[in-house]
C-alpha cells in the first residue's frame, strides 16, 4: 500500500506538498480549500519587516517624536494582530499543520512576534531572512551570522519547530546549514526568491519580471539539496521554487528533501494541480515499487551516488564539449 506520509521539521504531513507563503494562504477560507484539495501543510502569508519599516518611515514627518512612536507601535501591533488572527482562524478550520511566517532582515523585534505566534497555536514558524548584501564595506560572513543570531534568539522563547528559508545568495549554503542545524533549526527550505527587477526601455522606468517561478529554477535547488543532504543528512530539507508537476516533486525527494513548497503552479493551474501531483507521485512509486517516501528520499544525493562532481560547476565544459558549430 503506497503511503505518502512524511515528516518535515518535526511535523507529520499526510503528503509532502506544502503550500508556501503567498496570497493563497492569507485567509482561513483559502487555507481550508487548500486542505480540501490535498495539501499536506500550509505556510501562512508572511508578516514583512520591510513593509512595517516602510510604513513607520512614512510617519517620521508626523510632527512629534511622541506621535511617531505611537504610530510605530500601532503599525507594528496591527501587523502582528492580523497574523495572529489568521493563525487562530486557520487552526480552527483546518487539521493540517499551519506554519506561521516572518520575513525579516534584522535581529531586533522578532522574539516577541515568535512567542505570540506560538501562543496563537502555530504548529511551526518559518523565518525568511532575505536580503542582498550590496554595501562596499560589507564584512564577509556577517549576513550568515545574522541568520544564526536570529535563530538563537527565537529558539530561546519558543518550543515549536523553527524553519529557516534561505535565499540562494550564499557562497556556501552547506556551511550555513551546518551552523543552523547546530543551533536547533528544525528544517531548512531551499530557496527563497528575490524580487526580479526589469527595465521599461520606452518609459525609462524600473518594472518587475514575472513574479511566478519557472521550472528552470529547479536545477539549482536539486544541486544544493543533493549536496547538503549528503553532507548534513541529519538536517531536514524542503525545496521551494520550480516545482510545477509531479515529476519535479519526485526529483526533490530523490535529492534528499522531505517536502516541497509550491505556489506559482497553483496560481497558474488552480488547486486541482495538488491532486494531480499526488497522483503522479503515487503512480511513480508503484511503478518503482516504493511503499513510502523514506525508501527513496535522498536516493540520488551526492552521498548515495558516491560522487559529488555531477553537482559541481566544473562539469559544465564536459556537457558542452560535444557541441560544435
Amino acid at each position: 500500500m503506497t503511503q505518502l506520509k512524511t515528516t518535515f521539521a518535526g511535523l507529520t504531513l499526510q503528503n509532502p506538498i506544502i503550500v508556501s507563503s503567498s496570497g493563497l494562504t492569507n485567509s482561513a477560507e483559502s487555507i481550508k480549500s487548500l486542505e480540501n484539495a490535498g495539501a499536506g501543510a500550509v505556510v501562512l502569508k508572511s508578516i514583512f519587516e520591510e513593509q512595517i519599516a516602510a510604513q513607520v518611515e512614512a510617519t517620521h514627518d508626523y510632527g512629534s517624536s511622541e506621535a511617531s512612536h505611537y504610530l510605530h507601535t500601532y503599525i507594528r501591533a496591527h501587523a502582528l494582530n492580523k497574523h495572529i488572527d489568521l493563525i487562530k482562524a486557520a487552526k480552527d478550520s483546518c487539521s493540517i499543520p499551519v506554519i506561521a511566517s516572518i520575513n525579516c532582515y534584522s535581529n531586533n523585534e522578532w522574539i516577541d512576534f515568535a512567542s505570540t505566534m506560538e501562543q496563537a497555536g502555530a504548529d511551526a514558524l518559518e523565518i525568511n531572512i532575505l536580503s542582498l548584501q550590496t554595501g562596499k564595506d560589507y564584512t564577509y560572513g556577517s549576513f550568515e551570522q545574522r541568520h544564526i543570531d536570529i535563530l538563537r534568539h527565537i529558539k530561546k522563547v519558543v518550543q515549536i519547530p523553527v524553519i529557516i528559508k534561505l535565499g540562494n545568495n550564499f557562497t556556501n549554503p552547506v556551511a550555513l546549514i551546518n551552523q543552523l542545524q547546530a543551533n536547533k533549526a528544525a528544517g531548512i527550505v531551499l530557496f527563497n526568491r528575490f524580487y526580479q527587477p526589469d527595465f521599461d526601455v520606452d518609459k525609462l522606468t524600473i518594472t518587475n519580471t514575472n513574479v511566478m517561478s519557472s521550472p528552470t529554477e529547479l536545477a539549482e535547488r536539486l544541486r544544493w539539496t543533493a549536496i547538503a543532504s549528503a553532507q548534513i543528512p541529519t538536517a531536514d530539507y524542503a525545496v521551494s521554487g520550480g516545482i510545477h508537476d509531479g515529476q519535479a516533486l519526485i526529483k526533490v525527494i530523490l535529492a534528499g528533501a522531505s517536502a516541497a513548497e509550491i505556489c506559482s503552479v497553483i496560481y497558474q493551474k488552480g488547486t486541482k494541480v495538488i491532486k494531480k501531483m499526488k497522483e503522479e507521485l503515487v503512480q511513480w512509486m508503484e511503478t518503482h515499487r516504493y511503499e513510502t517516501i523514506t525508501q527513496f528520499k535522498g536516493k540520488l544525493n551526492a552521498a548515495t551516488i558516491g560522487d559529488i562532481t555531477p553537482f559541481e560547476r566544473t562539469q559544465f565544459m564536459k556537457y558542452f564539449s560535444n557541441y560544435e558549430e
